[in-house]
């Protein structure tokens, strides 16, 4: 018996949810969003008011039900300062990278980034519990994902630790997916894969499904769909608006809104891990870009294009750089990623075209 309240408005609402995502390539996951209750994994989430303040929204109260079976991200946790660390994606995401991952009955599948449980619980329905494993660095999240999961009738292993480092105990892995932002496929997940395994993972604003082809090496391409999680934990180191104001003032043809909009995904892969914030006027029409790095490095723009950099890289170098790349529309599915045991590298288009080495990363 479920011990899930289970109303006769919640299971019609997951119904006509499950039907909305419903596509061509189903792959047994309809079912499982039409079986699992999102509600159980969603007990509260927040939203962001005009002012800038989040509100929780829980069981019971208006809008809760048709907020939880709606096809949108929800914000399902805030550090002490108000920043989201955790969320629930949204489902036609889910969808899409769960299809992406071709689960065949049998595989065996690791999970980096617990979160809510709500994707373990699908991974789960669609493989049987004892092939599922689940790793998150917030044991508080995994604690919560545990109780949920078995309200729902599922026990899937689970660890609360880095999810970069797998979990060596239940390797080999025939499918690996992340639900947390990545700068590159960590190596350990790669050694920890069985030949042939799949890997889908977000990497900078995109989703990559990459194919194991031996020891350390894979190849794929990057899904043409638009994607932006939550990155695996680190401090937020806030810019040095003071610092940039006092340098010399340079001039730039390329607009705040192109680093917003058409070059947001190639820069997410040559910055990877920066961060932007803007600027806007009265009446809500943005006036500047600001975009700064972990190493201190910094940039703005305004509309009547002059530029200001500090720090140890010269980010809006690396915009115009794109610039010039890029004249036309960007299509994430022209970029392809190649992984060596020492090296990954994304390149655009053709095998010889532009490329960028992806930041090398150690155990």
């Amino acid at each position: 018996m479920n011990s899930w309240p289970d109303t006769g408005t919640s299971a019609a609402l997951r119904h006509k949810y499950a039907t909305d995502l419903a596509s061509d390539r189903d792959g047994g996951w309809l079912q499982a969003f039409a079986d699992v209750p999102r509600h159980v994994f969603v007990p509260r989430f927040y939203t962001q008011g005009t002012d800038g303040a989040w509100q929780p929204v829980s069981w019971g109260d208006v809008g809760y039900l048709e907020a939880v079976y709606a096809d949108a991200a929800l914000t399902t946790q805030l550090d002490e300062h108000g920043f989201p660390t955790s969320s629930s994606s949204q489902p036609s995401l889910m969808l899409t990278m769960l299809q992406a991952l071709d689960v065949h009955d049998g595989n065996r599948v690791f999970e980096l980034g617990t979160g809510t449980g709500y994707n373990t619980a699908l991974l789960s329905h669609r493989l049987g519990e004892k092939r599922v494993t689940s790793v998150d660095v917030d044991p508080v999240l995994v604690a919560a994902a545990i109780g949920r999961l078995k309200q729902a009738g599922h026990s899937p292993t689970f660890a609360a630790g880095d999810g970069a480092l797998g979990y060596p105990r239940r390797a080999p892995y025939d499918r690996i997916i992340a639900t947390a932002g990545l700068h590159a496929i960590p190596p350990a997940l790669l050694e920890q894969a069985a030949d042939g395994a799949v890997i889908v993972a977000p990497l900078g604003y995109g989703i990559v499904r990459a194919q194991v082809t031996g020891p350390g090496h894979a190849t794929g391409r990057f899904l043409p769909t638009r994607a932006h999680f939550m990155a695996l934990r680190s401090p937020v180191t806030p810019p040095d608006l003071d610092a940039v104001r006092n340098e010399e003032p340079g001039s730039t043809s390329v607009a705040p809104h192109d680093v917003l909009g058409r070059l947001q995904f190639p820069l997410s892969l040559v910055l990877p891990g920066y961060t932007s914030c803007t600027w806007k006027d009265g009446q809500g029409q943005v006036t500047a870009v600001g975009l700064w790095t972990a190493d201190g490095s910094v940039a703005t723009v305004d509309t009547t294009g002059t530029v200001r950099q500090s720090g140890p890289v010269r980010l809006w170098d690396r915009v115009e750089e794109l610039a010039k790349t890029f004249t036309g529309d960007i299509a994430r599915d022209d970029f392809a990623l190649t992984i060596t045991p020492t090296r990954q590298t994304v390149t655009y288009r053709e095998a010889d075209g532009p490329s960028w080495h992806l930041p090398t990363l150690s155990h």
